[in-house]
Formats: structure tokens, C-alpha cells, sequence
């Protein structure tokens, strides 16, 4: 088995984070795995051959007591897209919050930052370590 990464978050609404993820930047839903009460103890979401894991925050989880929040930028995540303005438009449209605006950098790619529910990083852009 070769390595691999799969980023994985913690939020304080997990349900709403999934349908957020899902709906303003195109993620599917791989599996969901949810309590009795309906709290999502562990999810998995794809986005082309990219996938993250996630849940819902719990003070005694292993990801620490503190609470996510959305001011100190819990994670950053890149995701490589082939079509970076339709991304960009798509998530301008559904309201979020864009903190970095759609541009060329001088590295070759072309790319923009935008907050999750919680406040993590997710820059799209068109760079890929792969092929550079």
C-alpha cells in the first residue's frame, strides 16, 4: 500500500458543514456515519480522486477540548480543480466567504481562498505539485 493524505476536520454542525461542502464547492458524499441521535461521528466526502474526513467537534474528542473557531483559521486545505472560475463563480454565488479573490500567481497557477462554515482555509487553484 502506497501512502496517501486525507486531510480530516472537525466542525461544530457536521451535518451543516457536509451539506455546505457539498453545496457550494461540489463534494460527494463517500460515506456518513452517524450516532442515534444523528451527530456525525465520521464522514467522508470526495471531490474528483481527492477525499477528506470529517465530524462533528466533541470536547473529549482527540482533536482537543477547544471548540473550532472560525477567527484563529483551524486548517488549510489546497485542492487542485481543472476549471478554477467556475469554482470561484460557483462559490461567489452560494455566499461564501471569499478572502482571497480569484488570480494568476506568478508560480504558474491560477487560484483563490475562500472559509468554510467554521473558518478553515480552502485555497482552489490550478497548481499541481504533480505535474510541476
Amino acid at each position: 500500500m502506497n501512502p496517501n493524505i486525507f486531510p480530516t476536520l472537525r466542525y461544530r454542525d457536521a451535518n451543516a458543514a457536509i451539506e455546505w461542502l457539498k453545496d457550494v464547492f461540489g463534494f460527494e458524499e463517500k460515506a456518513v456515519y452517524r450516532g442515534d441521535d444523528g451527530v456525525v461521528h465520521h464522514a467522508e466526502l470526495r471531490l474528483g480522486a481527492g477525499l477528506i474526513m470529517l465530524g462533528q467537534h466533541r470536547p473529549d474528542g482527540f482533536f482537543g477540548d477547544a471548540e473550532p473557531d472560525a477567527s484563529t483559521s483551524p486548517a488549510a486545505v489546497y485542492v487542485v480543480v481543472a476549471d478554477v472560475d467556475s469554482h470561484h463563480a460557483r462559490a461567489a454565488e452560494k455566499g461564501a466567504d471569499v478572502f482571497r479573490d480569484l488570480a494568476d500567481q506568478d508560480y504558474g497557477s491560477r487560484e483563490y481562498g475562500v472559509r468554510d462554515l467554521d473558518g478553515n482555509r480552502w485555497s482552489f487553484g490550478t497548481y499541481d505539485p504533480y505535474t510541476q
